[in-house]
């Protein structure tokens, strides 16, 4: 717990959990457990199983074996976790301001507002462009705007640092860094360094 600590204290677990696509196991035998403030980086070679398992834990797929529990999470308050995967969730011809706006109301605005969150995240300056113009980067941020609109404590983050630089990259480990400050839980399956303090690291095998 920290001074800071903003959501209930959660915890995310799993128990001889394995993972795959269909009936083909891509990971198993994991076993983690992870509690308020707490973060890990999922590392491993391409289909080793890593973003399978973070579908798993959000629980898009099912376990193919073990189990995966969330405790400490009032079902009223809404859904315990944000997952961003590879696509960034942007239509070209709909403006900045107006994406952020459209989560807001979908995921319900309870964090920060979109014009806010956009100044976060270094876009408050592009709020009216339609969101096609952006650069890979740019998109990679008004993404992640995404988990600052609306407050959830668990983050699930699918290669976070795709296409950002490293003014992209350090802005995202300060949103993580804050994000578990506050009593938040975070899992990132990334290649790049990710520089939060205190990750712990699952490396999960070769797959296909």
């Amino acid at each position: 717990m920290t001074q800071r600590q903003v959501f209930p204290a959660i915890s995310l677990t799993a128990e001889g959990l394995a993972c795959g696509r269909g009936d083909m196991v891509l990971a198993g035998g994991i076993a983690f457990a992870l509690g308020a403030g707490q973060g890990m980086l999922l590392r491993g070679p391409n289909g080793a199983g890593k973003s399978t398992l973070l579908l798993t834990l959000a629980g898009l797929l099912p376990p193919l074996a073990g189990s995966v529990g969330i405790s400490g999470h009032d079902p009223e308050a809404g859904p315990p976790l944000h997952h961003c995967g590879h696509k960034n969730g942007v239509r070209a011809r709909l403006s900045v301001i107006d994406t952020l706006q459209f989560w807001a109301a979908i995921n319900g605005e309870t964090g920060l507002a979109p014009q806010a969150a956009l100044e976060k995240v270094g876009l408050a300056r592009a709020a009216k462009l339609d969101a096609g113009y952006l650069s890979a980067g740019q998109q990679r941020r008004l993404a992640l705007a995404r988990l600052l609109v609306t407050r959830r404590p668990l983050w699930l983050l699918d290669e976070p640092t795709a296409a950002l630089d490293a003014d992209g990259q350090a802005l995202l480990a300060g949103l993580i860094g804050d994000h578990l400050a506050e009593g938040g839980l975070a899992v990132m399956a990334s290649h790049d360094d990710i520089a939060v303090p205190g990750l712990s690291t699952l490396v999960l095998g070769g797959g296909t």
